[in-house]
C-alpha cells in the first residue's frame, strides 16, 4: 500500500508490527491516500517527474460499516474507514484504520482530502489534519473504542486529536468551552513524539485558517480561565494573553501544531539521544525525553539471513535481543547469506537499468529521501579523488535511490547531479540510480550492499533507520555521527564514522562539507576497501558485530517496550 512517503510512515508500520509481536493492545489510525505518494519517473539527465500511484483499496483492506463526520467550515464531511490487521509472531492482531472521505455524500473537494499524501496547499493540509485528528477520535468512538488510556501522536499532523479530546471533556462537564481541569485530564492521556528538527516537519497554520475551519468554535477556550488562556498563548507563541481567537486571527497569528501537541502531552520524546538534546534546545520550556528508534527485525532481515538466524538463533523473531549471539555465526555462512542478498540487489539493478554490476566489486549503498540536508551527493564532491581511490585501493560501485518531494527543487537538483556524476565516472566507478524507491527496493538495497553510506548535515538527522536495517543484514555503516549512529557506532567494530563527533563542538558549529568529504574518502581508501579486499576475515567480524550489537538493540521490539514503560504506563 503506497500510503507513505518515507521514514515516518515506515517507522509507524514497524511500530505496529512490534506491538502485534508483543501482544500490546493497540489500535492505529491513518489516512487512506487513494493516490498514494507518487510514482517517480526519471529522464536520462535525472530530471524527476511524478505520476499518481494506482492501487485498489479493496485488494488490501476491509471496509467497516460505521460512519462518522467532521466539521469543515460550515459543512460536515462524512468519513468511513477501512481496516487492515497486522498479525504478530504469536497471532495477536493490531488493527489499523484508514480514514476515507471519498463518499458520494461529500463535495468533490472534500472527497479528495484522502487522495494524495502531502498534496495541495496549506489549507488542504490543515483539512487533512482535521480528518486525521478530529475524525480519528470520532471514528474510534464509532468503532466502540471508548476506554483508550493513551493517545500517541506521531509528529504534529495528529495534534488536533487533543482538541477533540478537550471537547469531549467539556461536554462531559456540561460546558461548551475549555477550562483547566479539561486540559489536565487530556494531558494525562496524550503522548507526543517529535521526529525531526527540520522546520518543514513542524506545521504552522494561520489562525485565520482555524477559525475558518471551525467557525462555530471561536469561543472554544474559556480565556477567563488561567490554564486555558496560558495554553492558547503557548500554541500561538504569543508574548501576552490573547483577547480572543477571532482577534488572534485578525492579527495574523499562527497555530504551531507541534506546540499544540507539546502543550497537551504528559510525555514527550525525541527519537534518538542526540535528537532529544536538539529538541530540548528547540523547545526549552518542555521536558523532552528520548526513545531511540528501531526497525522491525522480522520485516527488514532478508530471506537469506532469516534462514541463517532460524538455524542458529531460533528465538530471534520473538526475542530480538538474542541476535547478540550472531558473534558465534559461522563466518562462511554469513558470507554466503550476504552474497545471496547481493545477487538479489544486483539483479534488481540490472532489470531497472540494464547495467550488469559485478558481484565481486565492493558495493556502497545510499537510499534516502532526496533532500538537501541528507547530502546524497557528498561522496561525489571530488570525482578525480574517487577515480584515484578505485585505482589504488580497490574497485567499488555505488547504488543510489530516493524520491524528491515534488516541490523540493533542491532535492531534484541532487538527483540530477548524481546522474551527471554517473556519466562522468562511467569508465572508472559504476554508479546506478534506481528509480521509484519503495519498501521492496529499500529492503533489497539495505541487505544487498557491502557498506551503508549516510551523510546527513548535523544535527538534522533526528534518527535515521536505514542503517539499522542494513545492520540486521550484516551491512556496516559509514556515517556522520548524528541520529542513531552516535549510539550505534563503535569505530572499526560496527562500522566507521565520517568526521568527528559534533556533540562536544556544539550544534552551532558550521558544517564543513569539504572536511567531511575528505574524511569519507580517507576511511574508504585507507581502511574499508583494504579490509574488504585483503582482510576479508576481519571485514566479516565487522559484519557480525553489526548484527550482534546494532541489530539486537536498534529494533522496534526494544523501542516499543521502552514506550510501554516510559510513556504508556506512566
Amino acid at each position: 500500500m503506497p500510503s507513505y512517503s518515507g521514514g515516518l510512515g515506515v517507522l509507524a508500520g514497524d511500530t505496529i508490527r512490534a506491538a502485534a509481536d508483543l501482544r500490546l493492545p493497540m489500535v492505529a489510525v491513518s489516512l487512506l491516500y487513494r493516490k498514494g505518494y507518487f510514482t517517480q519517473l526519471l529522464a536520462e539527465d535525472g530530471s524527476q517527474t511524478e505520476e499518481p500511484v494506482e492501487w485498489r483499496v479493496e485488494d488490501f483492506l476491509t471496509e467497516e460499516s460505521v460512519r462518522t463526520s467532521v466539521p469543515l467550515e460550515n459543512r460536515r464531511v462524512e468519513l468511513r474507514c477501512w481496516r487492515y490487521s497486522v498479525s504478530g509472531v504469536h497471532g495477536f492482531d493490531v488493527p489499523v484504520y484508514f480514514l476515507d472521505a471519498d463518499l458520494p455524500s461529500n463535495a468533490d473537494a472534500d472527497r479528495n482530502l484522502t487522495g494524495s499524501l502531502y498534496g495541495g496547499d496549506s489549507f488542504y493540509r490543515l483539512c487533512q489534519e482535521v480528518v486525521l485528528g478530529v475524525g480519528g477520535v470520532r471514528m474510534l468512538r464509532a468503532l466502540g473504542y471508548k476506554d483508550l488510556t493513551r493517545y500517541h501522536m506521531n509528529e504534529g499532523h495528529a495534534a488536533l486529536l487533543a482538541l477533540e479530546l478537550l471537547g469531549e471533556e467539556a461536554e462531559k462537564a456540561g460546558r461548551t468551552s475549555i477550562r483547566g481541569e479539561d486540559i489536565d485530564r487530556v494531558r494525562g492521556k496524550c503522548v507526543f513524539t517529535t521526529h525531526t528538527p527540520v522546520p518543514a516537519g513542524h506545521d504552522r497554520f494561520p489562525m485565520e485558517y482555524l477559525t475558518r475551519v471551525f467557525p462555530a468554535q471561536t469561543n472554544f477556550f474559556d480565556l477567563s480561565d488561567a490554564s486555558s488562556a496560558d495554553l492558547v498563548k503557548r500554541i500561538l507563541r504569543a508574548e501576552q494573553n490573547v483577547p480572543g481567537l477571532q482577534e488572534a486571527a485578525r492579527s495574523g497569528a499562527s497555530v504551531n501544531m507541534t506546540e499544540l501537541a507539546l502543550s497537551l502531552s504528559t510525555y514527550v520524546n525525541g527519537v534518538a539521544k542526540q535528537h532529544g538534546e536538539t529538541s530540548r534546545q528547540m523547545f526549552p520550556e518542555v521536558p523532552i525525553e528520548a526513545i531511540t528508534n528501531g526497525v522491525h527485525a522480522g520485516t527488514w532481515t532478508c530471506p537469506a539471513f532469516q534462514q541463517l538466524f532460524d538455524r542458529y538463533i531460533p528465538s530471534w523473531r520473538e526475542d530480538n535481543y538474542s541476535l547478540r549471539s550472531a558473534l558465534g555465526l559461522p563466518a562462511e555462512e554469513v558470507w554466503a547469506a550476504h552474497l545471496m542478498a547481493k545477487h538479489e540487489l544486483l539483479e534488481a539493478a540490472r532489470k531497472r537499468t540494464g547495467l550488469h554490476l559485478d558481484p565481486e566489486v565492493f558495493t556502497i549503498g545510499f537510499a534516502r529521501r532526496a533532500t538537501g540536508y541528507k547530502r546524497a551527493d557528498l561522496i561525489l564532491s571530488d570525482l578525480d579523488r574517487l577515480r584515484q581511490i578505485a585505482k589504488d585501493a580497490g574497485q567499488f560501485q555505488i547504488v543510489f535511490a530516493g524520491k524528491a518531494h515534488p516541490n523540493d527543487a533542491g532535492g531534484k537538483d541532487i538527483i540530477r547531479r548524481i546522474f551527471k556524476a554517473k556519466k562522468a565516472l562511467r569508465k572508472n566507478v559504476h554508479v546506478v540510480f534506481l528509480d521509484d524507491y519503495n519498501l521492496e527496493l529499500g529492503g533489497k538495497i539495505t541487505s544487498g550492499v557491502d557498506l551503508w553510506l549516510n551523510t546527513p548535515q548535523f544535527p538534522l538527522e533526528a534518527s535515521g533507520t536505514s542503517g539499522m536495517k542494513a545492520a540486521l543484514n550484516g551491512v556496516p555503516s559509514l556515517s556522520i555521527l548524528d541520529g542513531w549512529w552516535v549510539e550505534g557506532h563503535i569505530e572499526g567494530v560496527t562500522g566507521w564514522s565520517i568526521g568527528e563527533s559534533r556533540r562536544t563542538a556544539g550544534s552551532s558549529a558550521p558544517t564543513d562539507n569539504q572536511a567531511e568529504a575528505e574524511s569519507l574518502y580517507s576511511k574508504l581508501e585507507s581502511v574499508i576497501l583494504p579490509l574488504y579486499y585483503r582482510e576479508r576475515r576481519e571485514f566479516l567480524e565487522v559484519m557480525k558485530h553489526a548484527i550482534a550489537i546494532n541489530g539486537s538493540f536498534f529494533n522496534t521490539q526494544r523501542m516499543v517496550q521502552q514506550y510501554i514503560t516510559d510513556a504508556y504506563l506512566r
